[in-house]
This record gives C-alpha cells, structure tokens and sequence, in this order.
C-alpha cells in the first residue's frame, strides 16, 4: 500500500511537471507571437513613418520661408535648419535620403524655400545656391491694410473679384473652419457683436508666392492666416506671461501701425497707449475713428470726433473691440517691448515727426510750436 502511494505521488508530480512544460512552453510561444507582432508593427509603423517624412510637408502650401544657409555649413546643419523652419519632417531622413544619393555639395547662400518642395527639389535648389521652384506670380500684401484694401489689392492680382474676397471673409461658416484649423490664433474673440470683421488684422502683411494660375480664393486666405500663425508662435510664452491674447496684441499692434510716421516711434507711442490705459484715458487716437466712419480723410475734423461707435477711442475707454488693418513685425513687438515712460500725449509735425510730452499744457505748446 505504502509502494502504491509512493507511484501515485510520483507520477503526479510527473503530471504536474509536464502541465507545468506545457504552459512555459505556451507561454513562452505567446511571448514570440507577441514580439513578432510587436516588432511587425513597429516595423509597419516605421515604414508608413518614413513614407512620411519624405513627403512635402504641406503640398499645398505657397508660403516662402527664407532660410540662409551659413558658409561653413555641412549637410548635418543643413538638413537640422530645414527641420528647425519646418520645411521637412525629419533632418535624419533627409540626411540618409540626400546620402543614398550621393548629394552633399550645397551652397551657402540665401533661400526662399517652402513647405511644399520635395527632397529633389530643395536638394536641387541647394546645389545650384538658387530657388529650384519659381512662382507664376508673387502679391504683396503691405502694413496698416484693411481687410477691404487686401480685397482690392486680390482682385488686382487674381481671377477674383474683391466682393468674392469679401464674401469668403466674412462668411461665418468659413470663420468657423479656420477658427478650427487655428486655434492658437483665432478664438470667439473675432466674433464679438461690435466686430466690423472677425479676419481684421488677422491676414499677414508680406510677399506671398503661388506655383498654379489659379489657387482657390480658400487657400489664398488660408495662406495669409498660417503666416500670421506662425508669426505669432513666437510670442506665444510672452503673451502667456503677460497673461494677454493674440487678439489684444493684433488689435494693440494695428493702432501704431497706423499712428507710427517712424519705425523708432512704435515702441514710446505704446508707452503712451499703456499709460493712458492705466490712468482710464481714452486712446484718442485718429485712425480709430476713420475706421468707425469706413472712410479715408487726410483730416479729421472735430465732428468726426463725436461718432457714437464702438472703434471711436475719443468716446471709449481702452482698445477698439478689433483690429483696424493688418499690423506688421515691427509693430507687435513695439507692443511687446514698450518702455516705461511719463508720455502721456504725442503728435506730429509736418514734416511727420512725432513729439512726445507728459503733461497736457506741454502738448498744447508743443501743438502751438509744430502745428500753428
């Protein structure tokens, strides 16, 4: 009997042993399957990832990034710059890519790139130390423009007509669609009640490239409005600290653009701005109010003054609710990097130089001095 108990106990043990084989064994097929899978995935993805990069990085985009390449520069630097200005994905693919093809002598030199190149074509374009891709037509949209001179000026450049522009613009469905496509840039600040337009100051002023005849009026506006998102980026931890929104820097940086006679005046005028809004003065600030009346004047007059509207700075205390035109570089960062000063007024002479003074009597000589 003992004997007996003795075989049982062995031969289960034995039993156990070879169920115990049999789930390392299925545990350990599990783990291959799972690592193979994994690794054919990773491998897939890597694919579809590499597939990627090689692509244009916006087939549509018509933007001209400048990018100036150092003398000195190797492919490393290179292919690290295109990266940095987002006209390709990845500077590794571009290295290996540009290796495997025995391309490494590139010209050091200015560029006008756009995100829209392939890697044959920027490689071409940085041989030769020219723009491999040339334009049909360039437009120009300049500073201190408002949404009704780009219109006239699209019209002039294109198969469109500036009511069309104006139509696009201003169409709530569309407004809704960027605000979607940039959200760092357009909120439902540009939809308050006392807004002229939502896309005021919102279309970049700057040269503009287009490689078909005729490029939808969508992508055009499209395009104006990833210029200014990408221009804004970079003030993006600034506006954050300030605790202020790109709205209020476009609105802000429009005023002197169109009160500015000098490029040096921008940043002591947004002193003046900011003390002002500090002390609960009004901006009076003219170009506000031709904006309210919709009309060029070469001088406001005192009845234009007393226009009861939400853009006229004589009647309302701060900024307008928008911006009146399209502000430029210099002007945004006037705004952002404004002295401190005792300036509460300014004018401007004949010859258009401004003068600035902290008291009113001071103003009122100044204005018997260089007006009078």
């Amino acid at each position: 009997m003992e004997n007996e108990t003795k075989k049982d106990i062995m031969f289960k043990r034995m039993k156990e042993k070879k169920k115990e084989v049999k789930i390392v064994r299925r545990i350990v097929l599990a783990i291959v399957l799972i690592v193979l899978i994994g690794g054919g995935i990773t491998a897939y993805s890597g694919y579809k990832y590499v597939k990627s990069a090689l692509q244009p990085v916006d087939e549509k985009s018509e933007e001209i990034i400048p990018v100036k390449v150092e003398i000195g520069s190797n492919l490393d630097s290179i292919a690290a710059l295109l990266e940095k200005n987002e006209i390709i994905k990845d500077a590794r693919i571009f290295k290996y890519y540009a290796k495997f093809n025995n391309e490494s002598d590139f010209q050091a030199g200015d560029y006008g790139l756009t995100k829209s190149m392939t890697f044959d074509e920027l490689i071409e374009s940085l041989k030769s130390g020219k723009v491999y891709r040339e334009p049909i037509f360039s437009m120009t949209i300049p500073e201190g423009r408002t949404l009704e001179e780009i219109a006239v000026r699209v019209e002039e450049k294109t198969s469109y007509t500036s009511k069309e522009f104006l139509d696009l613009v201003t169409n709530p469905d569309f407004i809704d669609q960027m605000i979607a496509k940039y959200p760092n840039i357009l909120t439902e600040d540009i939809k308050g009640p006392d807004l002229r337009h939502a896309l005021e100051g919102y279309l970049f002023p700057a040269t503009y490239a287009y490689y078909e005849e005729n490029p939808s009026l969508e992508s055009i506006v499209d395009q104006m409005l990833s210029k200014t998102a990408n221009t804004m980026a970079q003030y993006t931890d600034q506006l954050a600290e300030e605790q202020k929104s790109v709205h209020w820097l476009l609105t802000f940086a429009s005023l002197l653009e169109e009160e500015a006679t000098a490029d040096t005046d921008r940043e002591m005028i947004a002193s003046v701005f900011n003390n002002r809004m500090e002390e609960k003065m009004p901006l009076q600030t003219d170009p506000t109010v031709l904006y309210a009346l919709g009309e060029h004047k070469d001088r406001v007059l005192y009845d234009d003054l007393e226009i009861d509207h939400p853009y006229n700075t004589y009647k309302i205390q701060g900024l307008p609710p928008g911006p009146i035109s399209n502000p430029g570089t210099q002007s945004i960062e006037a705004v952002l990097n404004a002295p401190e000063s005792e300036n509460f007024y300014f004018l401007a002479d004949k010859e258009g130089v401004n003068h600035f003074s902290k008291t009113y009597d001071e103003h009122l000589a100044k204005i018997e001095q260089y007006l009078r």
